[in-house]
């Protein structure tokens, strides 16, 4: 069972980790700002991947990666970290990290609809109605309605939108970019190493953003964050689960079951972070947050049966 699932249990593994890298960089963020963080813990990740590179492949980057793979992973490198992540940390400064992850949810259609494009992807219909669970249990845990008075005495129940609207439309942002970037990845890795393939993306990440420091000339708020014990202490465990551990993951899923199945177990964030959400935050969960989580963990269940 185990083995047949393997892509699903690694994509489980990958939203354990994201969980962790979202709460430490949103403490991250909330100090020095998201271009730093950004930088840093890319930074910090190219400086594992290429030690370990040194060690198990005998060099510290890929050279025997093809023309092929290094112009794919580096255009998804570019998509997934430097326009996704950029509009994903900065969406820290508006909204928390649960509901930018909430946001994130909405990567797997478009990853789904992006994979069909482009690899011609199918799905069954057991997995496009798991995927269907998945997404209805994220969204009934972060909506809610509320009642508005009318007419000075009626009350009626409304939707409304109580977060940034600028902190939604960046995660809206960084959901497209995770999804165009692990397509990309799918298709420009091919039968290629893993690790090596998330170290080009990392090595193209990294680079786009040294660009995008010196463009927007945040030198200074750079080093300011590198001084911080506490921040880099938060960037580091981040770095670990996220562009370390996280990214290998998430790639290494695709490999072993379609984009749009791994995109939506991953989506599954804004539920994993609940606990240590009300632990770290003191954030309140409803009596609906905890259906929509069960609904979700059913959704995810339904992959495995």
């Amino acid at each position: 069972m185990f083995q047949s699932h393997l892509g699903e249990i690694i994509a489980l593994g990958t939203a354990i980790c994201w969980t962790a890298t979202a709460l430490t960089f949103q403490k991250a963020t909330s100090r020095v700002g998201s271009l730093s963080v950004n930088i840093l813990r890319l930074l910090l990740a190219l400086v594992i991947y290429s030690v370990i590179s040194l060690f198990i492949r005998g060099t510290l980057i890929p050279l025997d990666a093809s023309r092929h793979i290094w112009i794919w992973m580096t255009i998804s490198g570019l998509v997934g970290f430097v326009f996704g992540d950029f509009f994903l940390f900065k969406s820290y400064e508006y909204v928390s990290a649960r509901i930018s992850m909430l946001m994130m949810s909405l990567s797997p259609p478009i990853a789904a609809f992006i994979s069909w494009l482009v690899l011609g992807e199918t799905m069954t219909i057991k997995a496009m109605f798991a995927m269907l669970v998945t997404l209805i249990g994220i969204v009934t845990v972060i909506t809610e309605k509320k009642k508005f008075a009318q007419n000075n005495t009626e009350k009626k129940n409304k939707i409304k939108i109580k977060y940034s609207i600028r902190g939604l439309i960046f995660a809206f942002g960084g959901a497209i970019g995770q999804a165009g970037g692990i397509v990309i990845s799918k298709y420009g890795m091919a039968d290629y190493s893993v690790f090596a393939a998330t170290q080009i993306r990392i090595i193209a990440g990294s680079i786009g953003f040294v660009v995008l420091v010196f463009l927007m000339r945040q030198w200074g708020q750079f080093f300011v964050a590198v001084k911080d014990k506490r921040t880099m202490l938060y960037i580091s465990v981040g770095a670990f689960f996220g562009p370390f551990i996280g990214v290998y993951l998430s790639l290494l899923s695709v490999r072993h079951t379609t984009v749009g199945i791994a995109s939506t177990i991953m989506a599954i964030i804004p539920i994993l972070i609940i606990p240590p959400a009300i632990i770290l935050f003191k954030e309140k969960v409803t009596i609906k947050e905890i259906i929509g989580s069960i609904i979700t963990v059913g959704g995810v269940v339904l992959f495995f049966v």
